[in-house]
């Protein structure tokens, strides 16, 4: 059985346990494919894990941006988090509705702007509810809390860093999507994009991570699971998928296994996808 990670992953078990420590804040972060038919606030607003905050993660990003949900400005990070009550001092962790999904974006967001005591919940919201653990329909009551945050620029890579990569071949290139979009035998769920995947990259699907019930596999399986896409794990490592969301669970398995040189591709196939200019390999 994993070990409870305050960092990485923690189990229901552990959170149960921990459900009324004073500092522990913990966030609803679902977030769903346009063609799921599921609203993530809705659902949030009919049924949470008590006391949790909803992260809107396509309001709180960067807005300015043609790309979808690119990570936020510190300044507005602080400004949501503060208002939100989340702030120093706090252990944060993230659940979802899909079991491990776009929890690990926002602790990969968190990790982006310096804060470490950041967890995802393995088997998220789904294995919560089968347990019978307890939920609530009330929101919590919100105090404004002070927040520092130092963003950590390795922790993020923009499409020049990227393209550098993939020419220079010093980075080892995960792309997380599903085999069929990796090789090009599948359209791409935005209009408008090129199929097939950067030069170089190793498709490594995020659910080849998972176990059935939503929770991440052990450390050697994950080992396994890189080797057989044929990963150098000693190279720095680059996450990508269709938008940055699914990328950021090969971070958290990447972190898991012991890795800190990791970053995730911010813009992904919804950047690469778009421009001409960019080359793109399929098969």
């Amino acid at each position: 059985m994993r070990q409870d990670d305050p960092k990485t992953l923690v189990s229901t078990d552990w959170l149960e346990t921990h459900l009324k420590d004073p500092d522990l804040r913990i966030l609803d972060a679902s977030w769903y494919l346009p063609d799921a038919g599921r609203d993530a606030k809705a659902e949030y607003l009919e049924a949470h894990i008590p006391n949790a905050r909803f992260f809107d993660i396509d309001e709180i990003s960067d807005q300015r941006s043609g790309l979808p949900h690119m990570a936020p400005t510190p300044e507005k990070f602080i400004s949501r988090m503060r208002a939100m009550g989340v702030g120093d001092g706090h252990q944060i962790v993230i659940y979802d509705g899909s079991g491990l999904f776009s929890a690990a974006r926002v602790w990969w967001t968190f990790r982006l702007m310096g804060k470490t005591d950041v967890a995802v919940l393995d088997g998220g919201f789904p294995k919560w509810r089968a347990e019978g653990r307890p939920i609530e329909d009330m929101p919590p009551v919100l105090r404004d809390r002070h927040i520092t945050v130092s963003r950590q620029a390795s922790f993020v890579k923009d499409v020049t860093q990227v393209a550098a990569a993939a020419k220079l071949g010093d980075h080892t290139i995960f792309d997380a999507r599903g085999p069929g979009r990796f090789a090009g035998t599948e359209p791409e769920p935005r209009p408008g994009l090129r199929s097939g995947h950067i030069p170089g990259a190793l498709n490594v699907h995020y659910a080849t991570l998972l176990n059935p019930d939503g929770t991440m596999k052990p450390e050697a399986e994950l080992r396994a699971v890189f080797k057989a896409a044929g990963a150098d794990l000693g190279k720095p490592a680059i996450t990508t998928c269709g938008s940055g969301v699914s990328a950021a669970i090969l971070n958290l398995a990447l972190e898991t296994l012991g890795k800190r040189d990791h970053a995730l591709y911010d813009g992904s196939w919804a950047e690469w996808g778009m421009y001409g200019d960019l080359k793109v390999a399929q098969g």
